[in-house]
């Protein structure tokens, strides 16, 4: 028997990006990488504004990369998610899907009725009569429809993951020690502060590299794509361009004091678990110097973590490896794919 292929996909505010991967009793072992770029606007804060174009993307890339897997873990995003800690009744699970909705009614910002509701426990409290968890709460109708672009391209959609947890399983350095994994896109940017690999908050910044690019763009007077083009070359190195650096350093700042802000927040609520350092994944984590800056900014380290380094790879690579070069955008879709491994 042939062993199962597993499939994630993630949807981007920008691109599409899947990854194949073979379920092995070690790693899962890398069979397929692919990514198309999605038209401007097509989809915006998690939200499909335009499905045949997803639609007619997803068609092209499994067209064009020859996917084996009609199956897909989808991930999804949406400025409205809410991942909170709350405790509830400790119930059967059968019980507890018919009773959560009741129970976290006053903490969830949607109404029951447009909400997708899920939750995670932690641990069971001292009395056995309540258990400690997270709460996951989604709009329902912007991940179904994300859901019929996906499937209207001939998919079928296995299961939905949010993005962010899918992001701490390929990025997150588990120890004893508290982390925070930023994937920052082009649009969006997700915090997510973990202990030991469980999640404890998760932020969704509306902020990333596409910001950057625009200010660029309108201060030097040219295209976005040659204003995107000069922010990957030159970043934020000290000579590489004076102006430029001064307007990325200017357009990168209101991204940093969110990082802080939410930082700052949790250590707050928990004095005795402070943030050890930073992991960085998404294209936008790769402008050059940014984690330097981000380190200096909040004292503390900041590295860019390496998704690949969780599974095996089966492909030739060498440098017309496509995934070896987008790795840090492909967190996501490798995420997915652990997730089911």
């Amino acid at each position: 028997m042939p062993a199962p292929t597993l499939t994630g996909v993630d949807v981007g505010s920008t691109s599409i990006r899947a990854v194949e991967a073979i379920r092995t009793k070690d790693k899962p072992i890398i069979s397929n990488f692919g990514q198309v770029i999605l038209p401007e606007g097509a989809v915006v804060g998690g939200v499909v504004k335009d499905d045949k174009a997803v639609t007619a993307a997803i068609r092209q890339l499994w067209t064009g990369k020859n996917f084996k897997s009609n199956d897909v873990i989808l991930g999804v995003t949406h400025q409205q998610v809410v991942v909170r800690e709350v405790e509830v009744s400790n119930l059967p699970a059968k019980e507890m899907k018919r009773a959560l909705p009741f129970q976290v009614r006053d903490v969830v910002p949607l109404p029951l009725d447009q909400a997708l509701i899920d939750f995670y426990p932690l641990e069971e409290s001292a009395n056995k009569d309540s258990v400690r968890g997270l709460l996951i709460a989604a709009p329902k109708e912007a991940v179904i429809n994300t859901v019929r672009a996906v499937e209207r391209a001939g998919l079928f959609v296995s299961r939905v993951d949010l993005a962010c947890f899918a992001a701490l399983r390929s990025a997150a350095r588990v120890s004893q020690d508290t982390e925070a994994v930023i994937d920052i896109g082009a649009n969006g940017t997700n915090i997510i502060i973990h202990t030991d690999g469980v999640p404890q908050i998760v932020r969704t910044i509306p902020r990333g590299g596409a910001e950057v690019t625009r200010l660029l763009s309108q201060r030097l007077n040219m295209s976005f794509a040659e204003a995107e083009t000069l922010k990957c070359r030159v970043g934020l190195i000290p000579g590489e361009g004076p102006e430029t650096t001064e307007i990325i350093s200017e357009s990168i700042r209101p991204l940093i004091n969110e990082i802080r802000s939410s930082l700052n927040y949790y250590t707050t609520a928990n004095p005795g678990q402070p943030v050890s350092r930073l992991a960085l994944v998404g294209g936008a984590a790769l402008l050059p110097g940014f984690a330097d800056e981000l380190g200096q900014q909040l004292l503390m380290p900041v590295f860019l973590s390496d998704p690949l380094e969780r599974v095996n790879d089966s492909r030739s690579g060498g440098r017309h490896d496509v995934l070896g070069r987008f790795r840090s955008s492909a967190a996501v879709s490798i995420g997915l794919m652990l997730g089911a491994a």
